[in-house]
């Protein structure tokens, strides 16, 4: 039998445990299909940062549940190439994007100050953390699409995660880079521009050089993740 949590909002939310007991067994396909069977379309959110990563799970996502909204997070310090490839998808998979900005006047300090070079922490807290806290409030699940063989921290993930008032949903978690190639060329997805030039992951363009997987992602500072996921 289902068991369920009230959270905040006092609408019942299925169990994370018992979540997991029933996705985890699942193709990735087949998990985001059946996510639309215990989430209404309104409580889902769904983030894409329109990275190396980003055009698999846009696609996956686009042709299961065509309206579903994607949010994206305009740091204003992204790559030219990236506004580009967001236009791309954006017609290719007939999205509907929201864009999610940042306190116009901190983010105006934190370019004027670079505070990406003294303190990319904070950085990331005002333009990427902060203007999502009031979007997760409106919301009780998070697709996110995180893989375990990318880092450390996201090997220990499991389908479903609670992180404070929401729950992470990790499709992809379980896919190795192998698949997720052949899945790519399988369906013609287009690669992000920069990924030719040698860059594996792509963030803010301040924060990322070339490097492959994750490596180029904050080059020479302890920082692996930009504080969203964790």
């Amino acid at each position: 039998m289902t068991t369920y949590r009230t959270m905040k909002n006092n609408l019942p939310t299925p169990d994370v445990e018992r979540l997991n007991e029933i996705f985890t067994p699942l193709h990735f396909e087949e998990r985001i299909r059946l996510l639309y069977q215990y989430f209404r379309q309104r409580e889902v959110l769904f983030t894409s940062s329109f990275g190396t990563r980003s055009a698999f799970l846009l696609h996956l996502v686009s042709r299961n549940q065509p309206s579903q909204p994607v949010h994206f997070i305009d740091t204003t310090f992204h790559f030219p190439e990236t506004y580009l490839y967001k236009q791309k998808l954006t017609g290719l998979f007939g999205l509907h994007i929201i864009d999610v900005v940042p306190d116009s006047t901190q983010n105006r300090v934190t370019a004027e100050e670079q505070w990406w070079k003294k303190d990319p922490g904070t950085c990331c807290m005002v333009n990427k953390v902060l203007p999502m806290e009031a979007v997760k409030d409106r919301h009780k699940v998070w697709i996110s699409g995180l893989m375990a063989h990318q880092t450390d921290f996201r090997s220990q993930l499991r389908v479903f995660e609670q992180k404070g008032e929401i729950l992470k949903f990790h499709p992809l978690i379980d896919i190795d880079e192998g698949e997720f190639l052949y899945h790519l060329s399988y369906h013609q997805l287009p690669r992000h521009p920069l990924e030719d030039k040698g860059y594996g992951s792509i963030g803010c363009e301040h924060c990322t050089v070339k490097g492959e997987g994750r490596s180029g992602r904050w080059k020479g500072q302890a920082k692996t993740e930009c504080g969203l996921h964790p």
